[in-house]
């Protein structure tokens, strides 16, 4: 191999090394996932002659949470790999996030020798009709037909809305001589132009409207034109309430900005838009919050890449559908139309939300954790966090200027997203500061991932709210008014020193908080912080009534 260069081999490349080498010309920098015989002639190309890193985790479920987080992050499509059988079924959790999270994703199921497929026999099951409806295609490498593949899946994962495509590969054809040269990955599309007469129509809106409200979505993140629609919000005066992906996209700290709907204290955004009598819905995706929930019968501008869902119930008066990019570089165009919109009402609003999230508590709670984290952090960290309770509270408290700094699940909204979505966000990003907020069931599903961390050197500090409970179900029982049954992780004892090597300290106050984050910030691996918290603010925070 002496004087090739990365990623090149003297001999005729077999499959494997093909898909290897268009990984690699596609940006992909990682491959995540549990290796197993079908999946290790992979693995070694992967060793032999490729940049792209293969990183071992412990659950096949991680890895496609991390080639989630890797899709969303970087553009480029992250990459997840197993075994057949229960391999496939464990990384279908993970791919599920990237199809209702809208992430680029690839897929790979290392399987038996195509002569085996389709009979019933050890581990084996039909993995395309598993992936089928998790994905935006499944398909199977055969031999002839490898390059072209994985052109097009990478192609098809890119496109908008972009999301996970699966690729079943059989030993034999990973490692058969490869019949055809490694190919570019087919160009994205040009987005679609801006619908005609958009803002023209907009315009005639906001002059029939008194209270217009801006709402954006998941689709929203991956516009580039952010700054133009802040142009149009600031020019018109408007108000704004985001969903939980799209925090940060537009400055959470701007006088506009009304909060995050559908998470904690709900109602108390929700009467903000009520007020509006126009609801101009910018990148909307219904996968976070349907129409239904939160825009009862006023009026919808509906602005995005893709149609209202046939069936929705939502007072839509207007759709522009097409390139969302070009919708608001029109829309910062507009001169001002006049409203009543009263701006010291926003304020008054902000302040005493800020004040409902933080009622009163035995003891340290989650929403003391979250502003020791926002005073300590740098205005550029990156917090991933997980689903439940904390979630809520996290959603509409934790408060951030930018985009990709509050990373979640939402659509697909599965418990153990949150470790390994912050350990692909510092493989992502090395040079910033980057913390995993969980609470203490999500780390018992994930804790084995502590050994990914260490072995990766991710100086990832994990913060585990700890209250001995499935908060979220908690809540939700009060108000069905359910005995507490099931939810109850019990009272937790005092924390080991390490889990698998990786270092422990306990918080149960602000102060020891505050000390124990300088600890875990200033060491060069991964650490683990409890803090244990009064679990009772979340009855009053999480719904409001």
């Amino acid at each position: 191999m002496a004087g090739l260069a990365v990623g090149e081999v003297d001999r005729p490349l077999n499959n494997v090394e093909l898909i290897v080498r268009m990984l690699e010309r596609a940006g992909v920098r990682w491959v995540f996932g549990v290796p197993s015989g079908p999946v290790l002639p992979l693995i070694e190309a992967l060793r032999q002659s490729s940049s792209v890193d293969y990183v071992l985790t412990a659950s096949e479920t991680s890895a496609g949470f991390m080639a989630e987080a890797t899709g969303r992050l970087t553009g480029v499509p992250g990459v997840c790999v197993s075994t057949l059988g229960p391999g496939a079924t464990n990384l279908a959790t993970g791919v599920g996030g990237a199809w209702l999270d809208r992430s680029p994703v690839l897929a790979i199921t290392c399987t038996y020798a195509t002569p085996q497929l389709g009979r019933r026999t050890q581990m084996l099951i039909d993995h395309q009709a598993l992936f089928a409806p998790l994905t935006k295609g499944s398909y199977r490498f055969e031999e002839g037909h490898v390059a072209d593949v994985l052109a097009r899946s990478l192609a098809l994962a890119l496109t908008e809305p972009p999301g996970p495509v699966h690729l079943e590969l059989p030993e034999d054809v990973g490692v058969a001589e490869a019949a055809e040269q490694p190919l570019e990955a087919a160009p994205k599309l040009a987005p679609d132009p801006a619908p005609a007469g958009v803002a023209e129509e907009v315009r005639r809106l906001l002059e029939a409207s008194r209270r217009p409200l801006v709402v954006t979505g998941l689709t929203f993140t991956r516009s580039a034109a952010r700054d133009r629609l802040l142009r149009f919000i600031e020019t018109q005066r408007l108000p704004f309430v985001t969903t939980m992906h799209a925090k940060g996209f537009l400055p959470e700290s701007h006088p506009a900005c009304l909060g995050v709907m559908g998470r904690a204290r709900r109602t108390d955004v929700q009467r903000m838009i009520e007020e509006a009598d126009l609801l101009l819905a910018v990148g909307f995706d219904p996968v976070e919050i349907d129409y239904e929930e939160w825009a009862g019968r006023t009026p919808v501008a509906h602005l995005s890449t893709e149609p209202v869902q046939p069936g929705t119930g939502a007072n839509v008066v207007y759709e522009g559908v097409g390139g969302l990019d070009g919708m608001l570089a029109a829309l910062a165009e507009l001169e001002p139309v006049e409203n009543r919109w009263d701006p010291d009402a926003w304020g008054a609003h902000r302040t005493a939300l800020a004040a409902a999230l933080r009622p009163p508590s035995a003891g340290m709670a989650g929403y003391h954790v979250v502003d020791v984290l926002r005073d300590v952090l740098p205005a550029d960290a990156i917090l991933a966090y997980d689903v439940g309770a904390h979630t809520h509270q996290i959603a509409t408290q934790w408060s951030t200027d930018l985009p990709h700094t509050a990373v979640s699940t939402n659509g697909w909204s599965s418990m153990g997203y949150g470790m390994p979505a912050a350990y692909a966000a510092k493989l992502v990003h090395p040079g910033r500061t980057v913390v995993a907020l969980i609470g203490d069931g999500c780390f018992q599903m994930t804790v084995g991932e502590l050994a990914t961390a260490a072995r990766l050197g991710l100086s990832v500090p994990t913060v585990v709210l700890n209250d001995g409970w499935l908060g979220l179900m908690k809540v939700k029982q009060e108000r069905l008014g359910y005995g507490s049954s099931g939810a109850v992780l019990g009272e937790q004892p005092e924390p080991p020193a390490h889990y698998f090597g990786v270092p422990v300290r306990a918080a149960r106050d602000e102060g020891a908080l505050r000390s124990a984050l300088a600890w875990a910030l200033g060491l060069d691996g991964p650490s683990v912080i409890e803090a244990f918290i009064d679990v009772g603010p979340y009855s009053e925070t999480v719904f409001d009534k």
